[in-house]
C-alpha cells in the first residue's frame, strides 16, 4: 500500500510528507539537543564549583549554537585506511535507529506520531540499530580503540536489552497492552494510579504491586542508562582509556550526529520510562483544562508533563555521570547477568501469578 501511494502521489504530496515526517526533528529534536549540551555542562559546572560557559550569549546560552556553527563548519576527514562507505553510513545508521523511536512516543493525548498497538515493542526492535551503526563505525574506523569501544558497546546494549525486556514484558501483564499512549491513559491523571504505585487497582493487588513496580522501575532505568553509554556504563567511550571510543576518528558534522543521536536516546529512554511507570504524558495532580472547562488546554499541559518528565531523567543522568565512577568491563557484564536478569526474571514471575490468581 505504501508503495502504491508512492507510485500515484505527486511530488508536491511527496515533499510534504517528508516534511511532515522532519517535523519532530526541527521543532524539537536538534532544540532538545542544543539545550541537553547546554544543560550538561552547566550541570557539569556547577558540580564542580565552577560557572561552565559563559561567554556566548547571556551566561553563555549561545554557546552550543557557536559549537554547533564551528563543528558544521569543520573539514570532513576521512583516513586512507577508512571504509569510505562504511565510515560514513555509520552515523546515519545511528541517528536514524534513535530518531525513529519517537514515532511511537505519545507527547500528549493529541500530539503523538504513529498510535500503534506495538509501539513498545517496536521502539526495542528500532533502537536495536544502533549496536549495528556503532559496530559499523568502530570496524570501518580501521583504529584499534574505535573496534575496541564498538565491541564493548555491542555486547553491553545486548546484554542490557535482556532486563529491559523482561521488565517491559511484566508492565505488559499488568496493562494488558504494548501502546504507549494506552499505558499512559491506564494510568490515568493521578500519581497514585501510576504503575510505579501499582496503577489504577486497589486492595491486596496493589499493595503486593507496589515494592515489585519500585525494583523494575530501577531496573530498567539502569538498563537504559547502559543502553546510551551514559556513566557509570560508559566504557564503549571511556576517554581514559580508549580516547573517545567507537567515533575516535570521526569529525566535523559526522561527530555532531553521534551526540545527537545520544541526546535523542537520552530524552527518548527518559519519556518512554516516565510512559510505563510515571503516567507519560498524564499530570500528577490533575488539569487545569478540567478545572476552568478548558479542554483545549489538556494537550499542552500534557506535553510539558511529558517533556519535563523526560528533561527531569535527562537531568538525573548528567548528575550521575558527574557522581558515580566509571564500572571496569567485568563489573559491569556482572552486574546485568548476576543481578539485574535474575531480578527481572523472579520479578516477571511474581507478576504473573498475581495478575493470574
Amino acid at each position: 500500500m505504501m508503495y502504491d501511494w508512492l507510485y500515484n502521489a505527486t511530488g508536491s504530496e511527496v515533499i510534504a510528507a517528508i516534511i511532515q515526517s522532519l517535523m519532530p526533528l526541527f521543532l524539537f529534536l536538534l532544540p532538545f539537543a542544543l539545550f541537553a549540551v547546554l544543560l550538561e555542562r552547566k550541570v557539569s559546572g556547577h558540580m564542580q564549583d565552577r560557572l561552565g560557559p559563559m561567554r556566548v550569549g547571556y551566561h553563555g546560552l549561545l554557546q552550543t549554537i557557536a559549537d554547533i556553527i564551528k563543528l558544521i563548519q569543520k573539514e570532513d576527514i576521512i583516513a586512507a585506511s577508512n571504509d569510505k562507505k562504511f565510515f560514513n553510513l555509520s552515523p546515519l545508521i545511528v541517528f536514524i535507529g534513535s530518531y525513529a523511536a519517537f514515532a511511537a512516543i505519545p507527547f500528549s493525548g493529541a500530539f503523538l506520531g504513529s498510535n500503534i498497538d506495538l509501539g513498545i515493542i517496536y521502539i526495542v526492535a528500532v533502537t536495536g540499530i544502533v549496536v549495528a551503526g556503532i559496530l559499523m563505525g568502530g570496524w570501518a574506523s580501521n583504529n584499534k580503540y574505535s573496534l575496541l569501544g564498538a565491541m564493548r558497546s555491542a555486547a553491553q546494549i545486548i546484554s542490557y536489552e535482556i532486563p529491559t525486556l523482561l521488565v517491559v514484558v511484566t508492565v505488559i501483564m499488568i496493562t494488558g497492552t504494548m501502546n504507549l499512549y494506552t499505558m499512559s491513559e491506564w494510568q490515568t491523571e493521578h500519581f497514585w494510579n501510576w504503575l510505579i504505585l501499582g496503577g489504577p487497582v486497589f486492595g491486596i493487588q496493589k499493595i503486593l504491586l507496589i515494592p515489585l513496580m519500585i525494583v523494575s522501575f530501577l531496573i530498567i532505568f539502569l538498563s537504559t542508562l547502559a543502553e546510551v553509554n551514559r556513566t557509570p556504563f560508559d566504557i564503549p567511550e571511556a576517554e581514559s582509556e580508549l580516547v573517545s571510543g567507537y567515533h575516535t576518528e570521526y569529525s566535523g558534522m559526522k561527530f555532531a550526529i553521534f551526540f545527537l543521536a545520544e541526546y535523542a536516546n537520552m530524552f527518548a529512554i527518559s519519556v518512554i520510562v516516565s510512559a510505563l511507570f510515571l503516567g507519560g504524558f498524564q499530570s500528577p495532580i490533575g488539569y487545569v483544562g478540567n478545572l476552568f472547562g478548558l479542554p483545549w488546554l489538556i494537550p499542552f499541559e500534557q506535553f510539558f508533563w511529558f517533556a519535563f518528565k523526560g528533561i527531569f531523567f535527562v537531568f538525573v543522568q548528567m548528575w550521575l555521570r558527574w557522581t558515580l565512577p566509571r564500572f571496569r568491563v567485568d563489573q559491569l557484564m556482572a552486574f546485568c547477568w548476576k543481578y539485574l536478569i535474575p531480578f527481572s526474571f523472579v520479578i516477571l514471575l511474581i507478576v504473573g501469578l498475581i495478575t493470574v490468581l
